[in-house]
């Protein structure tokens, strides 16, 4: 039998909401609600917003606003552009680096032995994990935790140059390796925002339930500098084999599903095995672009009910991924035309038009909260259609002003986590397919 493991989330920043005090009793309530909704075969711990009044994570929060949120998700999405049309991944210098947003969901994990609890991003559109370690020869931003010591865990080795998993380093990372006077492998992790990361690649034990993962390859980060905010490091869930995934794949299966909630309510993340019943599967489409990121076939957008007037050739001949860090979904300009029109007239009169906002142009005075939104659905491949609600249409930026959440970017379209949210999403690697199901958390 296959056993499920999960972890706790958190969203490092997003739009201003209101805290309030809550008490733990409500909060666990909300989580053993959803528990009774999952597979019974394994653990399943509860993923937070980071604004959630049930988050624990109150260090990780963040005042800043909503356009700075957008500025460095639209870097990521730059850099993602990049990789689904150049054609093949290239090797970014490190004064580049390619952007993790600030979008981003972050887990506690246990490394080491004995174990050590770390606060790190999650990334399905990357692939090498890592954290900050001592000694810290270079620079560390500051973090929630201690700094990772290798030399208190018994179990803790650098990867030698000559092992197969520093080789892999290009495909991981986009870079190559390089190698220290003594032999061992050196990582270096660069993202489009000027972020990156860069150490020695090890081993150690991460420790999970019911089964521990010995020899967990990692990098433990000597330098490592840019807007990871206050995280100890990051997982990399996408599809090339040192991901996280990929590592856990031998024991948990080669899949995995999450929830992302509001910053009201409350979610999960589960590798291993899942219930099917009520997914709704969509292919997971085989790309030559970038075989490491999770590919799908978007195939149409309606508005009440009333498909865009876009010819099917170019969804067609549009690239499109499912992205855990881009929090704002992007379209090509001319079905983002066709959907920013499309909701305009569903809208009419009843709203008054506001200015646009940093890269979001069709705003509105006043709260999305208690607005007509017009009822929007994505359809894709095989009939796999998100319903989203008006929480995942329309974002409220700023007090009295809320926007439409989609934008342009040129030939690609990414679907954010904005318009994931309340959805379980399942990226079943080992099948071939991705599979939604609405209303799976608040």
């Amino acid at each position: 039998m296959e056993f499920l493991l999960s972890f706790c989330f958190f969203l490092l920043f997003s739009s201003v909401a209101p805290t309030r005090e809550v008490s733990f009793t409500s909060c666990s309530a909300q989580f053993e609600a959803i528990r009774t909704t999952l597979n019974s075969s394994g653990v399943h711990l509860p993923l937070h917003h980071r604004q959630s009044p049930c988050s624990p994570s109150a260090s990780v929060h963040s005042d800043l606003p909503f356009s700075f949120l957008l500025h460095h998700d639209a870097r990521r999405v730059s850099y993602l552009s990049h990789r689904l049309t150049a054609g093949r991944p290239v090797s970014l210098p490190l004064s580049q680096g390619s952007s993790l947003g600030v979008g981003n969901y972050v887990a506690k994990i246990l490394i080491g032995t004995p174990a050590k609890p770390s606060t790190v991003i999650v990334d399905t559109g990357s692939s090498l994990s890592w954290l900050q370690c001592l000694p810290c020869k270079v620079s560390c931003h500051a973090q929630v935790g201690a700094l990772f010591n290798p030399a208190a865990s018994s179990t803790y080795a650098q990867v030698p140059c000559s092992a197969s998993a520093c080789s892999a380093l290009s495909s991981a990372t986009l870079n190559p390796s390089s190698c220290t006077r003594s032999g061992y492998c050196v990582y270096a992790a660069t993202y489009g925002d000027s972020s990156f990361s860069v150490g020695y690649l090890s081993q150690d034990t991460l420790a999970l339930s019911p089964a521990s993962i010995h020899g967990f390859v990692f990098g433990c980060g000597q330098d490592n500098e840019g807007l990871f905010g206050r995280s100890d490091g990051l997982i990399g869930l996408a599809k090339d084999r040192l991901s996280f995934l990929s590592q856990l794949s031998t024991i948990y299966g080669n899949s995995f599903s999450y929830c992302l909630p509001s910053s009201a309510g409350t979610g999960y993340l589960s590798f291993g095995s899942y219930t099917p019943a009520k997914l709704a599967f969509t292919p997971m489409v085989t790309s030559s672009l970038d075989k490491s990121l999770y590919f799908l076939k978007l195939t149409g957008i309606t508005v009440q009910s009333r498909s865009l007037s876009v010819s099917a050739s170019v969804y067609a001949g549009t690239p499109t991924i499912i992205d855990s860090g881009t929090v704002i979904t992007r379209l090509p300009d001319e079905i983002y035309a066709a959907l920013s029109k499309a909701v305009v007239t569903a809208v009419g009169k009843k709203r008054r038009r506001a200015a646009a906002y940093s890269i979001l142009d069709t705003c509105y005075v006043g709260s999305g909260v208690g607005m007509a939104v017009p009822d929007v659905q994505l359809v894709f491949a095989g009939g796999a259609v998100m319903k989203l609600p008006s929480r995942n249409v329309m974002v409220d930026v700023e007090k009295g002003r809320t926007c439409l959440a989609f934008a342009a970017a040129g030939g690609v379209a990414i679907i954010g986590n904005r318009q994931q949210q309340g959805f379980k999403v399942v990226y079943d690697v080992g099948k071939g397919r991705i599979g939604f199901s609405g209303g799976e958390c608040g």
